[in-house]
């Protein structure tokens, strides 16, 4: 076994997810990620602890979706919510073999899959949880990378002194912690935002794996101004490259996309709140210098900015509810700029504080 799957499962058993004796932890992974889950599994057990696995097999999800009725797709897995119920905490493992599997399926098939499963999402979000990317080989071909050398940026990434990388964080957290507006100027962007009476958290891996993004819930009808993305989000298999949003106040009034604009549409019209920003978080892992098309990782690249269309933490005392999460990332290294309160504290992606 490659000597980095055991320090990363030791870091999520023990940082991420705080294992202890005599607790329910769910896996949930494809079996493309055997080596770490089977390391996983191993830890946990040494802990006096009580794994248990959710193993899907590649093309599970286009079998699904290909075939699923309407009322199959509205029908909520109550199982799945009783499951995760009794948990104690979860690791969700990514390890796609075919990022392109859904590409074709009706983007309102997806749309209304996720907004009837939500309510499992909302109960394992009151447990302990972390995601964590296991890498694959259409991982390394969409990041236009060879397996090895996608592998040396997964480890890269993920393996670092948590603790230490988290006290670092916690001096802008303050800073922006005391702000009451957020302003974030770039290329084709001008947007604002009030964060007043809301929380800015630090993400030191306890959340996701890599860790190296401070986030918060902007305050929902205070957002404004225009903002257009660079670097593509993908969800679901479909690739969303230049999409520009116009704000009024908290609402999207426009949105386009240079590819995939009618999913973007249908991800916007999913509900009530998914027209609305949940999240705007600030890359702080320099370790990651470039995008991967994978979120997990380009929403933490340092000197970016991302905002999450949909549903807020309610950590971060955000209000807005939606069936959909979904991050778009600005680069700010060139030429961008965060204010707090109207003083600079990022230029051209470097902290100034």
């Amino acid at each position: 076994m490659d000597p980095r799957i055991q320090k990363l499962a030791r870091i999520l058993v023990e940082h991420s997810v705080r294992v202890k004796k005599g607790e329910s932890i769910m896996i949930s992974a494809s079996s493309e990620a055997s080596p770490l889950i089977l390391e996983l599994y191993r830890q946990i057990v040494q802990k006096g602890a009580y794994p248990i696995t959710k193993i899907d097999v590649p093309g599970i999800s286009y079998q699904y979706f290909k075939n699923a009725s309407t009322e199959q797709l509205k029908h909520l897995p109550e199982i799945a919510i009783y499951e995760i119920k009794q948990m104690d905490g979860w690791i969700g493992i990514g390890a796609a073999r075919n990022l392109r599997e859904l590409s074709n399926i009706d983007p309102k098939k997806i749309s209304l899959r996720g907004k009837t499963v939500h309510p499992v999402h909302k109960e394992r979000l009151k447990k302990k949880w972390v995601i964590v990317h296991y890498p694959t080989a259409a991982f390394a071909q969409e990041a236009e990378m060879s397996l090895v050398e996608y592998e040396d940026f997964v480890y890269g990434a993920c393996i670092q002194d948590w603790k230490k990388i988290g006290r670092k964080m916690e001096k802008l957290r303050r800073v922006l912690q005391k702000a009451e507006e957020i302003r974030v100027v770039g290329k084709d962007t001008d947007i604002s935002f009030s964060n007043k009476g809301r929380v800015w958290i630090i993400d030191d891996g306890a959340f996701n794996m890599p860790g190296g993004e401070i986030f918060t819930a902007p305050v929902e009808t205070t957002v404004e101004g225009h903002i257009k993305f660079d670097i593509p989000a993908v969800s679901t298999g479909k690739e969303l490259q230049g999409v520009y949003f116009e704000f009024r106040k908290g609402k999207i009034v426009k949105a386009t996309a240079e590819k995939n604009q009618d999913y973007l549409h249908a991800l916007l019209n999913t509900d009530k709140g998914s027209s609305y920003i949940g999240e705007c978080g600030i890359g702080t892992n320099y370790n990651i210098r470039r995008h991967v098309k994978q979120i997990l990782f380009d929403e933490k690249i340092g000197g970016t900015v991302h905002f999450a269309i949909g549903s807020a933490y309610k950590e971060c005392r955000g209000k807005n509810e939606s069936a959909v999460h979904l991050d778009f990332i600005k680069d700010l290294r060139k030429g961008g700029k965060i204010y707090a309160d109207g003083k600079i504290i990022q230029n051209k992606g470097k902290f100034v504080i």
